[in-house]
C-alpha cells in the first residue's frame, strides 16, 4: 500500500514539474514586449533597434481591419459630442490669435545663432496644472542634459465652456479667470503657449498646426523636437542617445508607427468619422500622438505641408496625411510605447510599473502625475534601480531569462 502511495506521489510530482516546465517554455516562446536602449558607455556601439510597425492587414475571409478606436489611448483633453455640421462649416478656419507667447524660448544661452538641441512640446489643458508641474520637475526639466540644451513649452487652447467668443457675461468672466491664471503661470515658468481656439479633443489638430507654425517662426534653428501628451513618461537620456548619430538637417519622424488603421463608422464612437469627411478605407501611416520625435528639417517641411492639407479632426492621423503629402515615411521604434507596457500573457501578475522596464524605453504613455514623479525618482535616485541585468538589454523581442 505504501509503495503505491509513493508511486502516486512521484507521478503527481512529475506532472507538476512537467506543467511548470511547459509554462516556462511557453513564456520563453511568447514573451511579450520589447526593450531597447542605447549603451551607457560612449565607447560601445549602439545596437540597431528592431523596427516595429503596428500593422493591420487588409481584410480577408471575413476578417476586418483593426479600428482606430482600439489603437489609440485615451487623451487627457476633454471630450464630448462632436458636431460634424459645424466642423464642416468651419473646417477652413485655421488661424487663431496667440494669446500667450514665449518668443525668446529658443535662444541658445544668449549666444547669437544656433538653437536648442531638443525642444519638448507637451499638449496640455488649462486645468491640468498638476501634470505640468510633474513634467517640469522630472523629465521635462529645462537645461543641459548629457551636454544637450533642452527647452520646454506647453500647448494650450482656451478652456471649453469658458465663452471663447465672449458671447455671454458668465463665459467672459470664466475666460478672464483662466487667462489670468495662465498668465501668472507663464510669468513663473515661461513655458505656456495659449491660442484662442476652444481646447477640445477634435481641436487638437488646430494645436498641431499652430505649434508647427510657432516653432518654425520662433524656434527655427532647433535640432530636434519631441512632441507628446502630458501623461507620458520620457527617458530623455535614452531619447538623446537615439538622436546623437542623427543629422537634424535630414528628415526624421520616429515613434510608435501605426499602419492600415481604418476609420470608425459607428456614430456612437467618439472617433466616429463619416465617409463624407474621409472616404478611404484606411488611414495613412502615422505615429501615435502620445509621443514622437522629429528633426528640425522635418519640422519646417511639415509646417508647410500641413498648411496645404485639409484639416482632419484627429490630430495624429492628420499628421500622417501631411507626411503622406511629403512622401515621408515615419520611422517605427520599439522604445516608444504610446499604448503603455503590455502585461505579458505568461506572467499576468508581473508588475509592469517597474524602473527596470522604464530604463530601457524612451516613451511610456498613460501615467498619472504621481506615477511620473515616482518613476523619475526611482530611475534617478542615488543608486538607481536594482535590476537583474547590470547593463541595458539590446533592442529586440523581450526574452524571459533564467
Amino acid at each position: 500500500m505504501r509503495w503505491r502511495l509513493c508511486l502516486r506521489g512521484d507521478a503527481s510530482l512529475t506532472l507538476l514539474l512537467g506543467a511548470a516546465l511547459g509554462l516556462l517554455l511557453y513564456a520563453q516562446r511568447d514573451g511579450a514586449g520589447s526593450t531597447t536602449s542605447a549603451p551607457r558607455a560612449p565607447e560601445r556601439a549602439a545596437p540597431e533597434p528592431t523596427s516595429r510597425l503596428r500593422l493591420f492587414k487588409a481584410p480577408h475571409a471575413g476578417a476586418t481591419l483593426q479600428a482606430y478606436e482600439e489603437d489609440t489611448p485615451e487623451t487627457p483633453t476633454p471630450t464630448g459630442p462632436f458636431d460634424f455640421g459645424r466642423y464642416l462649416r468651419a473646417k477652413d478656419q485655421r488661424r487663431f490669435p496667440l494669446l500667450i507667447n514665449q518668443p525668446h524660448k529658443c535662444r541658445c544661452d544668449g549666444a547669437p545663432g544656433g538653437g536648442p538641441d531638443l525642444l519638448i512640446a507637451v499638449k496640455s489643458v488649462a486645468a491640468d496644472f498638476e501634470r505640468r508641474q510633474a513634467v517640469r520637475q522630472t523629465w521635462g526639466a529645462e537645461g543641459r542634459v548629457q551636454g544637450a540644451l533642452v527647452r520646454r513649452v506647453f500647448l494650450l487652447g482656451v478652456p471649453r465652456g469658458s465663452g471663447s467668443d465672449g458671447a455671454d457675461a458668465e463665459g467672459a468672466r470664466t475666460q478672464t479667470h483662466w487667462r489670468a491664471l495662465l498668465r501668472a503661470e507663464s510669468r513663473a515658468y515661461r513655458d505656456i503657449l495659449l491660442w484662442a481656439f476652444d481646447d477640445t479633443f477634435f481641436n487638437l489638430t488646430l494645436k498641431e498646426i499652430h505649434f508647427l507654425s510657432w516653432a518654425s517662426a520662433y524656434c527655427a534653428e532647433v535640432h530636434f523636437v519631441f512632441k507628446g501628451d502630458a501623461d507620458v513618461f520620457v527617458h530623455v537620456g535614452n531619447l538623446l542617445e537615439f538622436l546623437a548619430p542623427r543629422d537634424p538637417a535630414q528628415d526624421l519622424l520616429a515613434g510608435d508607427v501605426i499602419v492600415q488603421a481604418r476609420p470608425i463608422r459607428v456614430r456612437a464612437s467618439k472617433y466616429f468619422i463619416p465617409e463624407a469627411v474621409y472616404g478611404l478605407p484606411a488611414y495613412p501611416a502615422y505615429a501615435g500622438g502620445g509621443g514622437f520625435v522629429l528633426s528640425g528639417a522635418t519640422l519646417h517641411r511639415l509646417a508647410r505641408a500641413c498648411a496645404q492639407v485639409e484639416l482632419f479632426p484627429i490630430d495624429d492621423v492628420f499628421l500622417g496625411m501631411c507626411l503622406q503629402r511629403l512622401r515621408l515615411t515615419p520611422e517605427p521604434h520599439p522604445a516608444f510605447r504610446t499604448f503603455g507596457i503590455p502585461q505579458p500573457s505568461a506572467a499576468p501578475h508581473l508588475r509592469t510599473f517597474d524602473p527596470c522596464f522604464y530604463r530601457e524605453l524612451v516613451v511610456v504613455h498613460g501615467l498619472s502625475a504621481a506615477d511620473i514623479w515616482l518613476m523619475w525618482h526611482m530611475l534617478h535616485g542615488p543608486h538607481g534601480p536594482a535590476c537583474a541585468h547590470p547593463r541595458p538589454a539590446a533592442a529586440g523581442p523581450f526574452q524571459w531569462g533564467p
